[in-house]
């Protein structure tokens, strides 16, 4: 089996997964810089809404920290902390509401031990390792004249870091929905606000699509490339 050129027709799958990924992007980005225009008439920050829902779904034991950066916001399981960017800590907006409210439902899943959330997090270390590790591997397999073995092997490693993204859409998914309900159980927004801060949450969701969308492409461009060696032998 001969080596295989970086550029090829396959490598079309790999751009549709780039322009995914930036559209889904500054989609994100737009509508929260939107509706970071609007206040919500409560007038409580993303972490004093955080706080107000972690209390009313029995959570006391998780701390709201505030980090830099832009969008960095997450909720780290291992540590009880949900970790909200600057323009969500202390402000005021119904994208700030919407997005520490999401964060919120990953603490609340971990608190119910959702599926899914467990699920995701057992994959992480082998995943990180899969998408670090596939090409060099396939690579190497090449260089020592098609080793089928270890081609085999990145593309299953690669696999990994697939299903990690895919693991990821219904647990981000289920997330928002817990975060608009509680949301709306709370009064901490009215019914249009709900809708507003919605769009947002939507628009975030739409990233977590395109990049399991992307990493799909590439197992295929993998897979086209390198899958079938053993007809070709």
């Amino acid at each position: 089996m001969g080596f295989y050129p970086f550029f090829d027709s396959t490598y079309i799958l790999v751009l549709i997964g780039v322009v995914l990924s930036l559209a889904a992007s500054a989609k994100v980005k737009s509508t929260f810089a939107k509706y970071s225009r609007v206040r919500s008439m409560s007038g409580l920050t993303g972490a004093q809404a955080a706080e107000r829902l972690l209390q009313a779904s029995g959570i006391y034991d998780v701390q709201i920290e505030q980090v830099s950066g832009n969008l960095s916001d997450h909720y780290d399981p291992r540590h009880k902390v949900l970790r909200l960017s600057d323009s969500v800590y202390g402000q005021t907006s119904l994208a700030a509401i919407g997005v520490a409210a999401h964060e919120c439902g990953h603490a609340i899943q971990h608190q119910n031990s959702y599926v899914p959330l467990k699920f995701r997090g057992a994959l992480v270390p082998v995943a990180n390792i899969g998408s670090m590790a596939a090409w060099p591997i396939i690579l190497i397999g090449l260089f020592l004249g098609g080793s089928q073995y270890l081609i085999d092997l990145g593309i299953i490693l690669f696999s990994v870091a697939v299903l990690f993204q895919v693991v990821t859409l219904p647990v981000e998914f289920n997330a928002s929905t817990r975060a608009i309900a509680r949301l709306g159980e709370t009064g901490i927004l009215s019914n249009e606000e709900l809708r507003q801060s919605k769009k947002v949450l939507d628009a975030a969701a739409l990233t977590y699509v395109a990049a399991a969308a992307a990493t799909i492409l590439q197992l295929l461009r993998l897979i086209l490339l390198f899958g079938g060696g053993r007809n070709r032998d």
